[in-house]
């Protein structure tokens, strides 16, 4: 029983090379690639109704706000360990500089944080104060992508 299972398992990494080859990377990166994703969307819903490309929604800009606030809040450390920046591995846009300049990306992180939360007491109030959040909302994520994110 034990040879036919080492066999299938042999068959098995022959066949699907890129299992293996997915298990290598840190499940950080992904952890930290999936939090981008979730800023991403909740952004997209409040930047359509900032943009009135959608209609403004008190309980949809409210949700997505509230999201936003607590992701910023949820990231960990562990999401960005050394050596899992773009010039070390594949798969990713994080630049070398976060690790060189820590302090400065606490500080874009804390600006990020501040901004959530002045999204989340604005963006279910009404469509002008939605609009009046995005801008620093918008800011504290360019700061931050531009001085620690490769472009595309």
């Amino acid at each position: 029983m034990t040879s036919r299972f080492a066999a299938l398992a042999l068959a098995a990494a022959v066949a699907f090379p890129s299992l293996a080859s997915a298990q290598e990377v840190d499940p950080n990166v992904h952890a930290r690639q999936a939090l981008m994703d979730l800023y991403a969307y909740n952004l997209g819903v409040l930047g359509a109704m900032a943009q009135a490309r959608m209609p403004y929604d008190a309980d949809a800009a409210s949700s997505a706000a509230t999201s936003l606030y607590h992701l910023a809040r949820s990231g960990s450390a562990r999401m960005w360990p050394a050596g899992t920046d773009s010039m070390s591995i594949e798969g990713t846009r994080a630049l070398p500089a976060i690790w060189d300049d820590m302090a400065g990306f606490g500080e874009d992180f804390m600006a990020l944080q501040t901004a959530t939360e002045t999204m989340m007491n604005a963006a279910g109030t009404d469509l002008a104060s939605l609009q009046g959040a995005m801008g620093p909302l918008g800011s504290a994520c360019g700061a931050c992508h531009q001085s620690f994110r490769q472009p595309q």
